[in-house]
């Protein structure tokens, strides 16, 4: 057993935890402790997935079945891998917006807490662990979502807590489920063995994926997600691109290929109703994204729907539906947390909330909107941009299904694509090609961003770009996880 791969989730909690610790005489040195503190944990989280492939540990042995224990296999490492990309710029964005909210001492403290407890869940080598972990994001996020300590980031806060813990709650049954079926919750590649096909544990599996659905924000478990954009949207970027709702993907995952396995699911009224969900959402998120004004509200309805795309990937049950939703989870953490940063800094910049508002910034803000238009380009599925690719192995995989619910599957891609490029591209063209008579005197105090908020943007998309110009070795990857391998 090698114990370092405990390292990168408790260095992350002893150094959260040390902001609350240590007294700073300004902000600034508050503001390196923190970057250098989600450095050195995005550096030991590489370390260990390069050179602790394959590694197990247990940390704590209840009895025989019961057991925290982490591993690094394939699955592990594209999400870990995402997440430890992705923090240390968002810190960095953190240090200048945060300037906006005040608070930094107690935000820094439980952001980088949750970026120990999200390797955590990436890391969890049975159901039990992932469970552990999965409950313990929801309350160390708590205090970011409520961290205005105003009316609205209370009933956001409340709202958010009891669909977490009550999704959790489904889970919980589930997991019991198994326990007494078979008397075991590691997580295996085709499924735990001695599951046997009957309705009681098909429910168990539907119980699981709308429990974990709930932060996977599935339809009708969604309505925290949109609620949720009160939080600072240094924590909105993370919770609707990369941490909560990918840890509730994730979490269903492991469920379907680790737990149950596809073999016992595939052709069930399980696997029905489970993909008829996420063809609901698809549309249902596409279609308030389009109706709602409110910038972030409009995102965070938008991830509603993408996050199903993944859903629909996983639901297919085959290799190829399952690397489409690989690769359309690492993308959309990619552009989505980019379109976040663009509705932030708009925030930050001009304080200005609504669409309507951001008419003329183009040329104003050019590097902001540039970075949201390619963005909001890959979101919609533009070739040669990265969402084109993992919404074309998704439909792809549902093609080769041949059933009614695949071709329905490929309608609600399609109709949520349209959506998309018109709620989208409305802001592009409102930012970039104001109308006629348009009187830019009105955006006098209108400027770019300070470089601590450009500069994550710009590297993301630049990576976005990159991958998408270059994707088939990563598609190789995924293929290979996908079937099992790695």
């Amino acid at each position: 057993m090698n114990y370092l791969i405990l390292l990168p989730t408790f260095a992350a909690f002893l150094l959260g935890a040390g902001v609350s610790y240590q007294k700073f005489d300004d902000i600034k040195k508050l503001n390196n402790y923190a970057v250098i503190a989600t450095f050195l944990v995005s550096l030991t989280s590489f370390i260990a997935l390069i050179s602790l492939r394959g590694e197990y540990v247990t940390l704590f042995k209840f009895n025989d079945v019961l057991n925290i224990s982490f591993k690094i296999d394939g699955l592990s490492t594209i999400f870990a891998s995402m997440v430890t990309f992705l923090w240390p710029l968002a810190v960095i964005y953190a240090t200048e917006y945060m300037k906006h909210e005040g608070g930094q001492q107690k935000f820094f403290t439980f952001y980088i807490m949750t970026f120990g407890v999200t390797l955590g869940i990436a890391f969890a080598a049975n159901m039990l662990t992932l469970y552990l972990c999965y409950e313990l994001l929801t309350f160390i996020t708590l205090p970011l979502v409520m961290h205005s300590m105003d009316a609205r980031s209370f009933y956001a806060g409340k709202k958010y807590l009891i669909y977490s813990v009550g999704g959790a709650s489904l889970s919980f049954i589930g997991m019991m489920i198994i326990i007494a079926a078979t008397g075991n919750l590691e997580y295996i590649y085709g499924g735990v063995p001695g599951l046997a096909q009957d309705n009681v544990i098909l429910f168990a599996y539907v119980l699981m994926f709308m429990g974990f659905g709930v932060k996977a924000a599935v339809f009708p478990l969604h309505g925290w997600l949109p609620g949720a954009s009160v939080a600072p949207t240094t924590v909105t970027a993370l919770l609707h691109a990369v941490a909560v709702v990918k840890a509730g993907v994730f979490a269903i995952m492991r469920s379907t290929y680790y737990l149950f396995g596809v073999d016992l699911l595939y052709g069930t009224w399980a696997q029905n109703f489970v993909m008829m969900v996420a063809i609901v959402t698809i549309c249902f998120g596409s279609w308030m994204a389009m109706r709602s004004k409110h910038f972030k509200r409009r995102l965070a309805y938008s991830t509603v729907s993408q996050l199903s795309y993944i859903l629909l990937g996983v639901t297919i049950m085959t290799p190829n539906g399952f690397t489409g939703a690989l690769a359309h989870m690492i993308f959309h953490a990619l552009m989505k947390i980019v379109l976040f940063y663009t509705a932030g800094t708009v925030l930050y910049m001009c304080h200005k909330e609504y669409i309507r508002d951001v008419e003329g910034y183009g040329k104003k803000m050019p590097k902001t909107f540039m970075c949201f238009t390619i963005c909001s380009l890959a979101l919609i599925g533009v070739p040669p941009f990265a969402g084109f690719f993992s919404k074309f192995a998704i439909a792809t995989a549902a093609a080769e299904t041949g059933t009614k619910l695949g071709f329905f599957g490929i309608c609600a891609l399609i109709l949520s694509a349209l959506f998309t490029a018109m709620y989208l591209l409305q802001i592009v063209v409102l930012s970039w090609l104001p109308h006629k008579d348009f009187d830019y005197s009105k955006l006098e105090k209108v400027k770019e961003a300070p470089k601590a908020m450009t500069m994550p943007m710009i590297i993301i998309t630049a990576t976005m770009v990159i991958l998408s110009l270059g994707c088939k070795p990563m598609f190789s990857f995924l293929e290979l996880v996908a079937k099992g391998g790695f």
